[in-house]
């Protein structure tokens, strides 16, 4: 069930679907069975795409973090974003679930997080076998991709709408890992506005909760600020125009792209081409603003 409250002023989202509380608790049963977790976050949203009930999920499980999308993200704010999670005491690894290069860096990546582990079996004479994982990560961040390209064929339902990979499932890739895989889980509230507004605007929730004006605003807003240069060359707009207000500067936009002042039809463009990549690379959350 989609539950949602719009206001005048605020904007609180809420979906968490029945299937993704059921997640919930089968990935908390089945912790026992994996070695180490894979966090799938988006690049361009480093916080806002992780999940706040993961670390009271995985507890103590050895992780790593994927900073999946990397290729769409601002790569200075992804070094930054790295570093972050260094410094935090998490294992992170930056990729692009499409990249061959990118994902064999995985299996590497986890032998090192569980170096001990592996010296201990080791000791014990125990038969190296493969690395058991599980995949974790909200609705739209690239699971199935990233399970697709491993795999070299396409074995994970995939799709640009929230919520549609299937049931949990044991996938084989090689000898050295096997995957267990997990429908995405999102937290039941966003008690920041902006978090819902970001993770709409990168597709992981879905587009009828939310207004697309305010979106497409929204999107105005960080782009003048962060990638002014990126929407005066995609809009042909002088620097002046930046510095009106947002829905004139909205106006302006849907007057050159001929919608004249139809305000819908020119946001879903923006939010749509921002998506496809048109808008250049680029990061919602942004490393200077993090409050940690």
């Amino acid at each position: 069930m989609n539950i949602i409250f719009k206001e005048e002023l605020h904007m609180t989202i809420q979906w968490f679907p029945g299937h993704m509380a059921k997640a919930r608790r089968e990935v908390s049963e089945k912790l026992k069975f994996v070695d180490i977790v894979f966090e799938l976050i988006d690049a361009r949203l480093p916080l806002s795409s992780r999940n706040p009930m993961l670390d009271q999920i995985v507890q103590q499980k050895p992780r790593l973090i994927l900073l999946n999308k990397s290729d769409l993200a601002d790569p200075n704010q992804t070094n930054l974003w790295v570093n972050y999670f260094r410094e935090q005491g998490h294992h992170v690894l930056a990729l692009t679930a499409k990249d061959d290069k990118s994902v064999k860096q995985i299996v590497p990546a986890s032998k090192k997080v569980l170096a001990d582990k592996i010296a201990r079996d080791k000791e014990r004479g125990l038969k190296p076998r493969a690395i058991r994982a599980m995949v974790l990560g909200i609705p739209n961040v690239g699971k199935s991709t990233l399970l697709n390209h491993l795999a070299g064929k396409k074995i994970a339902s995939t799709g640009n709408r929230p919520g549609v990979t299937k049931g949990q499932q044991w996938l084989r890739f090689g000898s050295q890992l096997e995957l267990l895989d997990t429908p995405g889980i999102l937290w039941p509230k966003f008690e920041d506005p902006s978090v819902g507004k970001k993770l709409a605007l990168t597709g992981a929730i879905k587009d009828d909760l939310l207004h697309l004006d305010d979106l497409a605003l929204y999107l105005l807003e960080v782009f003048c600020r962060f990638y002014p240069e990126q929407l005066k060359e995609r809009y042909k707009l002088t620097e002046d125009n930046l510095f009106m207000e947002l829905p004139e500067l909205l106006l302006l936009i849907s007057e050159k792209r001929g919608f004249k002042d139809d305000y819908e039809r020119a946001s879903e463009m923006l939010i749509l081409e921002l998506r496809q990549g048109k808008l250049g690379r680029f990061t919602l959350d942004r490393y200077e603003e993090q409050s940690d």
